[in-house]
């Protein structure tokens, strides 16, 4: 089975649709188990395990989160965070059908916001693909922050 190019944009605009609806679970499923979450704190930072990032976490941890996101004695999200992604339409980089493998790159504003505060963040996103038993999974995730090397407050949710 191939994938089109724009299953995989539509892939992507579904996967920010999840996230701005809330839905975390369906999110998580999207998941290979052995994928990674990573947020560089350094531009072009190319060592996500030995130099310090923003996040870099795997399917454990992106549980662990969204188990936090959603928990009832989370006093940090009462009331709950929200968040906006608008994207650009995503370009898709590599196609290898025989490898069943794909790479997207995104360009996105994410705006954050809970009470009186609003913050918004310039992104890039670079999703790495994978075709496992007729569904596409993500297997990599990086979003690269446009002034990553800006002082900012906690990001609750995912960009």
């Amino acid at each position: 089975m191939s994938v089109s190019r724009d299953q995989l944009i539509d892939f992507i605009y579904d996967e920010v649709r999840m996230l701005d609806e809330g839905r975390y679970d369906e999110w998580l499923a999207l998941w290979l188990k052995d994928g990674h979450y990573w947020m560089p704190l350094d531009y072009n930072q190319t060592d996500p395990v030995n130099v310090t990032s923003l996040m870099y976490e795997d399917l454990f941890m992106l549980k662990l989160r969204v188990e936090r996101l959603n928990g009832a004695r989370t006093f940090s999200q009462k009331p709950k965070s929200r968040c906006h992604h608008v994207i650009q339409r995503p370009f898709v980089d590599e196609i290898d059908v025989a490898g069943g493998t794909y790479v997207t790159t995104t360009f996105m504003h994410y705006v954050e916001t809970r009470l009186d505060e609003q913050f918004l963040l310039a992104l890039t996103a670079r999703h790495e693909l994978a075709l496992v038993d007729g569904k596409l999974r993500i297997a990599n995730k990086r979003v690269d922050i446009l002034n990553c090397d800006a002082a900012f407050r906690n990001i609750q949710l995912l960009p």
